[in-house]
């Protein structure tokens, strides 16, 4: 009987030799798969532009809330970033792997905030079978972390009226005023997300904070300001058109195309190509400077997080100024007034022109991605292969944003006002995010 006790006991200890208790490595890689994963799901559930900053903003904030608490080089974005509470403390003496745990809180918010939850969820589990493999007990108590405090931001997230603004009404044309917006083919969709500025901003005081100067007055007379813009499209779209595949001006305006509802007809059918957004794009510009710089995780969440959020506040800012201006579109205008046969070189979006969406998003993030990465910071920017577009090479990220907001006029569907005076807007709103987020601890920074 004795020696059937210390064969048993001998079986036990020989059973708990045998678990695996490998060190789980969470590596920045891991953190660029995860955002990827998010960008390729928007892509193929079609979220609008707005939408789709707000999908990159929770899940980064997430994410960088719990490296916070263990990385002194970083602050908490509470109290901070509008009604932020402190997330949860981990609990007692469990060994938690901080990286694991923020990639965890990653891909659950992530998860929350898109249509194909399958997608995520099948990412997610193919790395949860890896790591419950290496060491099930950091593995399950870093997991059940990360999942308590995407539980804390997805409350928090709720707050932001974006639900509320699902049932509000579609935006009404005014089809007796000739200086508001009408669709445009030709899909002729109804202008969208006409109440973005209801949403709760991350840092700006108010959706109206940035409100930019007003357009030119509206005017068809020839030798107006208005005018003059006008015919300033149609004469630009022209000359570089009839460049043919020698044309620059096509090519950049087809690099920062993002536009996630271009329609193509055949037949009888019409069907959407999917793109990445504005704000996706300089996501992924986002993930070339931090790979470019060997970035560890920690500061490649807070890369993503600083800049997600400039988009987010920039697509708020934005969007409160076009719904407010209702701009009409040159290839209205130019149809009716100009040349009834013009097709713009990009297909113009649903909404109001005033200002340039690209203008203020790259205004905003090449602000918030300078103060992070440094001015004169080159890069070749890839973003757009996948999407069968070549490679662009820049020396700065101001140099690109001036070019992506360039690029709407040589589309045709902007005019020049809304370039220049978008790209100020979103470089302002840049330093204001910049200027006030605190999240780099300066005095660790010093002493380092």
């Amino acid at each position: 009987m004795k020696s059937n006790v210390i064969l048993l006991f001998g079986i036990f200890i020989l059973m708990a030799s045998c678990e695996k208790n490998e060190p789980i490595t969470i590596s920045p890689e891991d953190y660029h798969a995860s955002v990827d994963k998010v960008t390729e799901v928007m892509v193929h559930d079609i979220f609008s532009p707005p939408v789709a900053s707000r999908i990159y903003a929770y899940p980064n904030i997430a994410a960088y809330e719990i490296l916070a608490l263990k990385d002194n080089r970083y602050n908490s974005l509470a109290g901070q970033v509008s009604e932020l509470t402190p997330i949860p403390q981990p609990p007692g003496p469990v060994n938690i792997n901080t990286e694991l745990a923020a990639l965890v809180a990653h891909i659950d918010v992530s998860r929350r905030l898109i249509f194909s939850e399958d997608k995520i969820k099948a990412f997610r589990d193919s790395l949860y079978d890896i790591w419950q493999n290496q060491n099930p007990k950091v593995f399950e108590a870093s997991r059940d972390y990360g999942l308590q405090v995407a539980e804390h931001i997805a409350a928090w997230m709720d707050g932001d009226n974006y639900k509320q603004t699902r049932t509000m009404p579609k935006f009404t044309v005014d089809s007796e005023d000739p200086s508001r917006w009408q669709p445009t083919p030709p899909a002729y969709m109804n202008g969208i997300e006409p109440h973005w500025n209801k949403i709760r901003p991350f840092v700006i005081d108010s959706a109206s904070q940035f409100r930019p100067t007003p357009p030119p007055p509206f005017s068809m007379e020839e030798g107006s300001d208005f005018y003059k813009e006008v015919k300033e499209v149609y004469d630009i779209s022209k000359e570089i058109t009839a460049k043919g595949d020698e044309s620059e001006e096509v090519a950049i305006a087809q690099f920062w195309d993002c536009n996630p509802y271009v329609s193509v007809t055949r037949g009888h059918l019409m069907f959407a190509t999917k793109k990445i957004t504005p704000g996706a794009h300089w996501i992924g510009i986002t993930k070339i400077a931090s790979r470019k710089t060997n970035a560890d995780f920690a500061e490649t969440v807070h890369a993503y997080t600083k800049t997600s959020i400039a988009i987010a506040d920039a697509f708020i800012s934005c969007w409160d100024e076009k719904y407010r201006s209702n701009l009409i579109r040159p290839e209205t205008l130019i149809n009716v007034h100009i040349d009834d046969s013009w097709e713009p070189v990009l297909q113009t979006p649903p909404f109001p022109e005033y200002t340039s969406g690209h203008s203020v998003v790259s205004g905003a993030a090449a602000t918030a991605l300078t103060e992070i990465f440094g001015d004169n910071f080159a890069f070749d920017d890839d973003t757009e292969v996948a999407y069968g577009l070549p490679v662009r090479s820049f020396n700065s990220f101001k140099e690109a944003a001036d070019e992506a907001a360039i690029s709407r006029m040589y589309g045709g569907i902007h005019y020049r006002a809304a370039v220049e005076v978008g790209v100020k807007q979103g470089r302002d709103l840049g330093k204001f995010v910049v200027n006030n987020l605190k999240m780099k601890n300066e005095k660790q920074v010093t002493s380092n």
